[in-house]
């Protein structure tokens, strides 16, 4: 971490978490300066930051992954820090370390939490090693060989899963013997292509379960929790609607799932904003540890509704060496939020990216509304990035309250030139499993069979 204030921040991401983090630095009185890609010369955070600097073409792997030029850019901008956002460098724990060689503070947790989080298989080892649960199945990495042994003990189905990897790839469900051999390489070559490291490990498959996560925060002493998010309202492993709290927790299991996510952040010295990830077995009520995101995640906006909280400022002050300005007991979680990702998808078919330009644009408003989005009517939606366009957010003082502001909001939503998910989403907020909160991380894809 820094031990001076932070003056001005290259921001080394694009789209609306850029612009969040512009306006972070705003009311932080930090100059921003965007990183663009040639793709990204008209985007609104380019024309909403303090600066910009063009750091390659339209190609991800030439621009946002290329951490020389981040850096670079950085150190001729006169920037103290960079900010990755989410996905590109976040996770990158060579970046963060590039980051520190050339004098510039990562905005993120250090290196060495990054590793050892990084890792999935090493993190589920180390989670095991001091009391928090997993869900039965390999030490570590593994091969084909060592894999068909443990599944053959544990017992199908399982799930093969990158140790590198997050959002799905890297990722196959066996459900016998015979399938094992070709999952295995196809995964393992699925997460070589996507992560650089073909690693994978074996979990217990349990076939109804929720996806919980935790926020936490720390500066590498003290560490609290900010509540939790319910994400299992996803589709092939990328999530479409989260809500806080969880509808499937009650006071007790939050309690003792909140307390493990300190432990492990707390076990590794945790300096950042971060997030642990846990499944939730419907059949049983017992949870089980999956991976920690050592970066802000997409739906950071639905804890800062129920907290009160500024995440991404919290993420620049820690940074800068300031020590969290309030522990546990202050933190007071109110209400119900629930947020909904807009994508540049068609789900009637198969939901297929969809870029083009924008030649309608209505954002919502009203009571206990926000929406994230650096969409603008114009706006040419590159086919190069991921096919997010807009978050919203919908706040009430029960769920039930949230879920009418949200449907209202969807109601309202116009955006118009590139199929979106808007159709699909005002589907899931009217459906009565989402209503009575039982959704598990089949229910979207079951959803879309009827």
């Amino acid at each position: 971490m820094s031990a001076k204030p932070i003056r001005r921040v290259l921001i080394g991401n694009r789209g609306e978490i850029a612009l969040r983090i512009i306006r972070a630095c705003r009311e932080l009185g930090i100059e921003s300066v965007q990183a663009y890609s040639q793709a990204d010369r008209d985007s609104l955070p380019v024309r909403m930051a303090d600066r910009a600097a063009c750091i390659g073409p339209a190609s991800a792997a030439q621009s946002y992954l290329d951490a020389d030029a981040l850096v670079s850019a950085a150190v001729v901008q006169d920037a103290d820090a960079i900010h990755p956002g989410y996905g590109f460098l976040s996770e990158n724990a060579a970046f963060a370390q590039l980051c520190e060689r050339h004098g510039v503070v990562f905005i993120g947790p250090g290196a060495r939490a990054i590793e050892q989080m990084g890792d999935k298989a090493a993190a589920r080892k180390l989670a095991a090693g001091i009391g928090v649960p997993v869900t039965p199945g390999s030490a570590g990495a593994l091969d084909s060989r060592e894999a068909a042994r443990i599944a053959g003990e544990i017992g199908y189905p399982v799930l093969l899963k990158a140790s590198a990897g997050g959002g799905g790839r890297g990722m196959r469900v066996v459900h016998s013997p015979g399938e094992l051999a070709d999952a295995f390489q196809q995964a393992s070559a699925e997460a070589l292509a996507a992560f650089g490291d073909g690693a994978l490990y074996l979990e217990k498959f349990l076939t109804r379960i929720r996806h919980v996560e935790v926020q936490v925060l720390g500066d590498g002493k003290a560490v609290l929790h900010l509540g939790e998010r319910d994400c299992s309202s996803q589709r092939r492993n990328q999530k479409l609607v989260e809500e806080s709290p969880s509808p499937a927790l009650d006071a007790g299991r939050r309690t003792e799932l909140c307390s493990a996510a300190v432990a492990i952040a707390r076990h590794v010295g945790y300096a950042s904003a971060g997030t642990v990830e846990f499944i939730l077995d419907d059949a049983t009520g017992k949870f089980y540890f999956i991976e920690m995101n050592t970066r802000i995640q997409v739906e950071h906006p639905v804890t800062e509704m129920v907290s009160g909280i500024d995440l991404v400022k919290a993420q620049i002050r820690i940074a800068s060496g300031a020590p969290l300005a309030f522990a546990q007991d202050d933190v007071r979680l109110s209400g119900h939020a629930i947020e909904c990702r807009i994508n540049a998808e068609d789900a009637e078919r198969d939901f297929a990216p969809c870029p083009g330009t924008i030649t309608r644009f209505h954002a919502p408003g009203g009571p206990g509304v926000r929406i994230d989005s650096h969409l603008y009517c114009g706006y040419a939606v590159p086919p190069y990035y991921d096919s997010l366009l807009a978050k919203l957010i919908a706040w009430g003082a029960t769920r039930a309250e949230a879920i009418a502001r949200m449907q209202r909001a969807l109601a309202e939503t116009v955006i118009e030139g590139v199929a979106t998910t808007l159709p699909l989403q005002r589907r899931l907020l009217a459906d009565p499993v989402f209503l009575d909160g039982r959704v598990d991380t089949r229910y979207v894809g079951e959803l879309l069979t009827k």
